[in-house]
């Protein structure tokens, strides 16, 4: 097999349609443009959402509610996860949690909630604790630091 022998499959290329050719092609005379109208001329673009003059669809249905734009998603964690992903002494925070994969990177703060138990002594810093989740921290042996 040589170079100049080559050809593609069979039926895999399509030739493009090429209009304005003679009322025998099919897209002769208006060019599958139809007749007058703004998307029979030279250069008709519309932008997304555009409904000919007619009142879009964002606009007729209703808005309700109230979005905060000021508000903070803070990511709750259980002690029990603690337990489970971290080795006794560890240092825990916001960077660790983010490598266990226990919270996203959005999140704008953590807080440290006390279901399930623990005999684990952690270094804790976290935007914020239940007052349970201090005190079984506390009671392990271990530290907690609000941030």
């Amino acid at each position: 097999m040589k170079l100049h022998e080559l050809s593609p499959a069979a039926n895999s290329k399509k030739s493009r349609t090429r209009v304005g050719r003679g009322t025998g092609s099919g897209h002769g005379k208006t060019s599958s443009r139809g007749h007058k109208g703004q998307k029979a001329r030279a250069g008709y673009s519309s932008r997304s959402g555009f409904e000919g003059g007619q009142m879009p669809l964002q606009r007729r249905l209703p808005k309700r509610g109230f979005n905060n734009i000021f508000r903070k998603n803070i990511e709750s964690v259980n002690i029990t996860l603690l337990d489970q992903f971290f080795e006794d002494k560890a240092k825990i925070d916001r960077d660790a949690l983010i490598s266990k994969g226990l919270i996203s990177k959005r999140c704008d703060g953590v807080k440290i909630l006390g279901n399930g138990e623990t005999k684990k002594k952690f270094e804790v810093s976290a935007n914020a604790f239940s007052a349970s989740a201090k005190e079984k921290l506390e009671a392990a042996g271990g530290s907690v630091k609000e941030i």
